[in-house]
Parts: C-alpha cells; structure tokens; sequence
C-alpha cells in the first residue's frame, strides 16, 4: 500500500481488478459462455464458434473480441481464418476469487442444513 495526500493506493488491488473485471464481464453473456465450453473441446473459428447460434459473423467477432481482450482465449490469423484457442488462466483467477467467498455459502448452506435436521428430529418426536 502506498499513501498518497489523503489517498492509499493498494497497488495489487489495482492491478488486479480491472483484469477480474474483464473476466465476469465476458462471463456474464451466455453466448460467450457457450463458446468457452466449444472452445475447452479444442481450437475453433470464429465461424465455428458462431454456427449453434443465430448471429452473424461481425456479432460473433464481437464476443470474440470480448473473450480477447479479457484474456480467455487466443486467436491467431490463418489466411482469411481467424482461429481461437482456449486461455485457461483467467478462469483459475475468477476460480480462486469465488473459492475464499465459498466457505461463507457453504456455511451458511451448513446451518441450513443443522437447522432443518434439527426441525426434522423434533417433528419426528412430536409424532410419536
């Protein structure tokens, strides 16, 4: 961290957040999703990645470019083909991001799961 006036900067925050930010954001369309899934079963098109939905190329190019610039894949130009590849290693980022805040749904679901046991138990006591 570093102070600056009034102002601490937290440098990995920074760093970090934008980056983040890019992953979720391509995350959030189902059409971008979709096309990670293709894309973990190997190396496509972007015609290739377009063909299961109703879209045009230049909107397919646009997702691509979404999925680009945030890191998720890879695409290099053959002749007038653009292939895209797979990038791993944002998803292990927004993985490790999710996972500490887990153990907070799972404990919650671990109560859950305490309190309705608990309701189950005594109902049973109270039938007999």
């Amino acid at each position: 961290m570093i102070r600056s006036g009034g102002a601490i900067f937290n440098y990995m925050v920074e760093d970090e957040a934008p980056a983040l930010d890019r992953v979720f954001r391509a995350l959030a369309d189902p059409t971008r999703r979709a096309m990670l899934r293709r894309l973990a079963d190997g190396e496509r098109s972007v015609g290739e990645l377009a063909e299961p939905f109703d879209m045009s190329f230049a909107a397919a190019a646009k997702h691509v470019k979404v999925l680009e610039e945030a890191g998720l894949l890879h695409r290099s130009i053959e002749g007038r083909t653009h292939r895209c590849r797979l990038e791993a290693g944002p998803l292990a980022e927004a993985d490790r991001w999710l996972a500490y805040y887990q153990r907070f749904w799972m404990g919650r679901l671990d109560d859950l799961e305490t309190a309705l046991l608990r309701h189950i138990h005594r109902n049973k006591r109270r039938r007999k």
